[in-house]
């Protein structure tokens, strides 16, 4: 594999005239930060990359783990590509670690053949692990972003590209920005820049930390965009099961500063997000009440994973933990929803629509209908975009998108 700095790539692509001015995406990038070019790059070089990187945890106890007869440890091995495995489970109490690692395997074992399948659009370049931390010398895998650029925006070397900012799923408790990478390149070559984030996952922390984390980003964000062949009046937010309840959440704490106050953050970023595109979200997180099986499963399926602290300090939230009570609390800007017939949490977008709906406000819903003989599910249109059906999502992301520049 090719590590090369984005003003090599520059001065092998393109040879500017002096009258082009080319020095903010010249600038130093910070150190460890690594630049692909993603038609080089495979999943065993990203494997390598990261097996090899110093963030992934070592232990005794990390090789007992894999030795559990229901998960292949090769599979698991190469998902450490994308996802922290058990390494962070250490430390933990045993009834914490143990319905984690199991979510984390079974998730593993159903990405790994798709993974395989995953190939990225030739026109398509990332600069991948940016600490958007504070503190400089963070070396947590949890504080990194990745940035994918349609290449003719760079050879264009404007700011007129427009952003999605991608929040990956996983319960919460799985995944690193890598698992979104082939969902990244493929809506970068639809003409968006693909800012990609990793927030730390639980047990690494709760629900706040991880919408503090994503504020962290969203800073960074604001003050680097410049750097970038970026729009900054032309910023979306997209997100995928867990990654699209985060999403939500962020365009409530990014729009009213009691949504702010109530999670935990001080100010919010202020970047002017214009729109989000939200893909089978997980948005019923408030505590049950009588009557309401629905809301009791959900929440009792995320705690039996979780644990219940995963959902502490938020008594002030409640207000923001429902689709309809976000609605009636935030003065959303225009969504996007995407679901199917086939996926689990398929009542969870269309309540958040019928909310949206009773509001007036400005929303758009795909509920694809799959046939007796076929299948989609959950995240279809991110983890497996060879799909007819996937490509289609990406072209209404893309239109939803360019109607709101």
């Amino acid at each position: 594999m090719r590590n090369r700095r984005i003003h090599i790539l520059l001065t092998e692509a393109w040879q500017p005239s002096d009258s082009v001015a080319i020095d903010p995406i010249l600038k130093p990038l910070p150190p460890g930060t690594q630049w692909y070019e993603s038609s080089k790059v495979t999943w065993e070089d990203m494997t390598q990359h990261q097996t090899s990187s110093k963030r992934r945890a070592h232990s005794p106890a990390h090789k007992d783990a894999r030795a559990d007869p229901a998960f292949d440890p090769e599979i698991i091995n190469r998902a450490a590509a994308w996802t922290e495995t058990d390494g962070d489970l250490q430390a933990v109490a045993p009834d914490v670690a143990r319905p984690i690692r199991q979510s984390r395997f079974m998730t593993a074992t159903i990405d790994a053949p798709r993974a395989a399948l995953w190939r990225d659009p030739d026109d398509i370049d990332v600069i991948a692990d940016i600490n958007y931390a504070a503190r400089r010398d963070d070396d947590v895998r949890g504080h990194l972003l990745d940035i994918y650029l349609p290449h003719d925006a760079i050879v264009r070397a404007g700011h007129t590209t427009p952003v999605y900012i991608d929040i990956h799923g996983g319960g919460f408790c799985y995944g690193y920005k890598e698992l979104n990478r082939n969902f990244n390149t493929h809506l970068a070559h639809e003409g968006f820049g693909v800012i990609s984030l990793n927030y730390r996952p639980a047990p690494q922390t709760d629900l706040r930390g991880q919408l503090a984390d994503i504020q962290q980003a969203l800073g960074w964000i604001r003050e680097h965009i410049s750097e970038y062949p970026l729009n900054p009046n032309a910023i979306f937010i997209t997100g995928d099961s867990a990654g699209a309840a985060l999403a939500l959440l962020t365009l409530a704490i990014e729009n009213d500063p009691a949504a702010a106050h109530a999670f935990g953050i001080g100010a919010a970023s202020g970047l002017p997000i214009a729109g989000g595109a939200l893909i089978s979200g997980v948005y019923t997180l408030a505590r049950p009440h009588a009557g309401n099986s629905h809301r009791r499963t959900i929440r009792a399926m995320l705690e039996q994973t979780l644990g219940a602290s995963f959902f502490a300090g938020l008594d002030e939230a409640t207000p923001y933990l429902t689709p309809e009570s976000v609605v009636r609390s935030v003065n959303l800007p225009a969504l996007l929803l995407n679901t199917s017939s086939d996926d689990f949490v398929q009542t969870e977008t269309l309540a958040l629509a019928t909310a949206l709906a009773h509001a007036d406000a400005d929303f758009e819903i795909h509920d694809w209908k799959t046939g007796r003989l076929q299948t989609l599910g959950h995240v279809f249109p991110v983890c497996m975009t060879w799909l007819e059906e996937s490509q289609r999502v990406l072209q209404q992301m893309k239109a939803f998108a360019y109607a709101r520049v």
